[in-house]
């Protein structure tokens, strides 16, 4: 039994005495106990591999910032590299792919027969951390979202454009639709391998969902959004899209119980949308935490407001920046769990 189940209760829109509160990132670089690990490791993937470790820094901001959930220490990245697609993680510039997709005999190329074998080290992490949470409170699993996924196999990188993903969307529609849904399916066989090894809820990032317009992610984005939403019923889910303020109408008809905002999506607009019948998630800018306590505090208050008669997992916008002051982060969490803004 969980002793804090405050997010599973705030996701399924039961009563809560207050909002939940957790931090996109909040597991990483922001934490001097995080980066006292990194230094004795090769790198990140390392990190990501050694369930160990991955258990140690997951728990590390449940203990130090005190935030109502944990959420498993990956990459979405290691969903293309299980289909067969090895990546590489560049220090301070990013993931890279040595061989990226353009044809259809890449795609062919690609399993999804044994994705969940190849990622058992997530399972074990998994695993492991739940032992060490001993209920302490809920733990959060996750995956990269079909589009967002697609577009690094194609591009090899991160991107300002994403040119050559979204290239294939018009030039190669057919092709693209093979793509995603290979990657759609490798993505729900990995979720559920997530629950069964006890994540209690689940998040899909679509970190580049503002890349598209609205009728390119009505064909390409949320139809894989869906199906994944559809397939997994065992716990809640989360749907984060970040930049896709454009469609909030067809984020709000997904079978998910909650939906994330970055910072620049109006509250209102999403509320009138989704009139509570889903949580929604957020939204608070990351870079209100380089202010001073004063702007902290006035900044949530502002937003708890605007919150107000909503189901509300109360977070940030986009993930915290690694540069941030981790007491301001803990200063903004101790503000929504003491409900003093």
């Amino acid at each position: 039994m969980l002793q804090n189940n405050l997010l599973l209760r705030a996701a399924k829109g039961e009563h809560v005495e207050r909002a939940p509160v957790w931090v996109m990132r909040q597991a990483g670089r922001i934490l001097p106990e995080y980066r006292a690990i990194r230094e004795k490791l090769s790198g990140f993937k390392e990190l990501v591999t050694t369930p160990e470790l991955v258990c140690e820094v997951t728990l590390q901001p449940v203990d130090i910032l005190g935030v109502d959930a944990a959420i498993i220490f990956s990459d979405i990245l290691v969903i293309p590299e299980a289909m067969g697609l090895d990546y590489e993680m560049i220090e301070k510039k990013g993931p890279w792919f040595p061989k990226t997709i353009q044809t259809a005999a890449d795609i062919d190329l690609l399993q999804t027969d044994g994705v969940t074998e190849r990622l058992d080290y997530v399972k074990k992490g998994i695993t492991i951390t739940k032992a060490e949470l001993n209920g302490r409170v809920p733990l959060i699993g996750f995956a990269g979202a079909p589009w967002t996924i697609f577009s690094y196999m194609i591009e090899g990188s991160g991107s300002k454009t994403f040119s050559k993903a979204k290239k294939m969307l018009y030039t190669q529609p057919e092709l693209s639709h093979r793509l995603l849904s290979k990657i759609t399916a490798a993505t729900i066989q990995y979720l559920h391998m997530q629950i069964e090894a006890g994540a209690d809820i689940v998040q899909i990032f679509d970190s580049w969902a503002g890349i598209l317009d609205q009728d390119l992610y009505a064909q390409f984005g949320i139809p894989y959004l869906q199906r994944i939403s559809q397939a997994i019923k065992q716990v809640p889910t989360i749907v984060f899209a970040k930049g896709a303020y454009f469609s909030m109408e067809d984020l709000a008809t997904l079978d998910c119980d909650v939906l994330g905002l970055d910072w620049a999506t109006s509250i209102e607009d999403f509320k009138a949308v989704v009139k509570n019948d889903k949580t929604l998630q957020g939204n608070l800018d990351p870079c209100v935490l380089y202010a001073d306590e004063s702007v902290i505090k006035k900044k949530t208050a502002e937003m708890m407001k605007r919150f107000e008669g909503q189901r509300h997992i109360v977070n940030l916008g986009h993930g915290v920046y690694p540069d941030t002051d981790w007491r301001k982060v803990k200063y903004f969490v101790d503000l929504i769990k003491e409900n003093n803004f």
